[in-house]
């Protein structure tokens, strides 16, 4: 606890309390394993079979069928052939939860405006069983390989990979859909116990997600949705954004409903979440916004 910044303490405390903040502190330290089952190669059952053969336990995920907690650590889960095959993917339970909430449908034009290393983007592939025209990019030719190798890996197809900054795309493009998973400073995460964490890394982060959250409400089709949601746990990378940008009556925030199993730390803005970080989950926060139809 002593290697988080103080900076990154005393805004915590600001924002939560001292009582909370405890509870957040500790939910940094310690780490499940935990996979997602890949549907478009697998399924739960056999991949169950699998880590019973490798003898290594696991629990199940009462709100993602596809989620599996494992007691083991990430390397022995690389080591087994259905890693390999692209059969699982090394993923929190956090990060799972965007592409549920986006809820993507087969044939549904949907844009990743931040898509390595392509985690989120193989989810709403498997969700849509391939049946969506899915854009993902990425800005980063090294980060952009990442993402066409787990996308080949996986088996999601209809992905039209673009190496681009999403805030230069065309303003004549539209999606029905987008998830817009921002460049964070990671204040959700273990990120904040790397020497790399500075006040810097979170204004810079917060001007890039104003930019794109910008963006994304420009190139949404009417009566269409953005998530957005990032690893931080700081107003100013998460309602603070969402305060600057959506200030027009066309927009609304749509209430995100929540399983009951997932801790979530108080918002100012009424329907979004913030999960609070844990054993199991990574601080993540997620807001769901609707454009209406003219």
């Amino acid at each position: 606890m002593d290697q988080i910044p103080n900076f990154l303490k005393e805004k915590l405390i600001n924002q939560y309390g001292e009582d909370l903040c405890e509870k957040i502190f500790k939910g940094f330290i310690k780490k499940k394993t935990t996979l997602r089952v890949n549907t478009l190669k697998s399924n739960k059952q056999d991949i169950e079979e699998e880590l019973k053969k490798a003898d290594i336990n696991y629990e199940e995920v009462n709100w993602n069928n596809d989620a599996l907690i494992i007691d083991s650590n990430e390397e022995n889960i690389r080591d087994l052939d259905i890693y390999k095959n692209g059969e699982i993917y090394l993923q929190s339970l956090s990060s799972m939860l965007p592409p549920l909430i986006l809820d993507p449908k087969p044939e549904e034009n949907i844009l990743d405006m931040a898509a390595a290393p392509g985690g989120k983007t193989t989810q709403i592939a498997a969700i849509t069983k391939n049946e969506a025209y899915i854009t993902a990019c990425e800005k980063n030719k090294i980060r952009l390989e990442r993402l066409k190798y787990n996308l080949q890996k996986q088996g999601a197809k209809f992905v039209n990979v673009m190496q681009e900054d999403s805030r230069k795309l065309s303003d004549f493009l539209k999606f029905d859909k987008i998830l817009l998973d921002a460049p964070c400073s990671g204040s959700g995460t273990q990120n904040v116990f790397d020497g790399k964490f500075t006040e810097e890394l979170i204004v810079r982060s917060s001007k890039t997600q104003e930019q794109l959250l910008r963006k994304a409400l420009k190139i949404l089709k009417s009566n269409g949705e953005i998530i957005y949601s990032t690893c931080s746990i700081l107003k100013q990378e998460n309602e603070n954004i969402l305060n600057k940008v959506i200030k027009d009556s066309k927009y609304e925030i749509v209430s995100i409903e929540f399983p009951k199993e997932i801790e979530i730390l108080p918002t100012k803005i009424k329907g979004t979440i913030c999960v609070c970080p844990t054993e199991y989950f990574e601080g993540f926060f997620i807001a769901k916004i609707k454009k209406l139809a003219k």
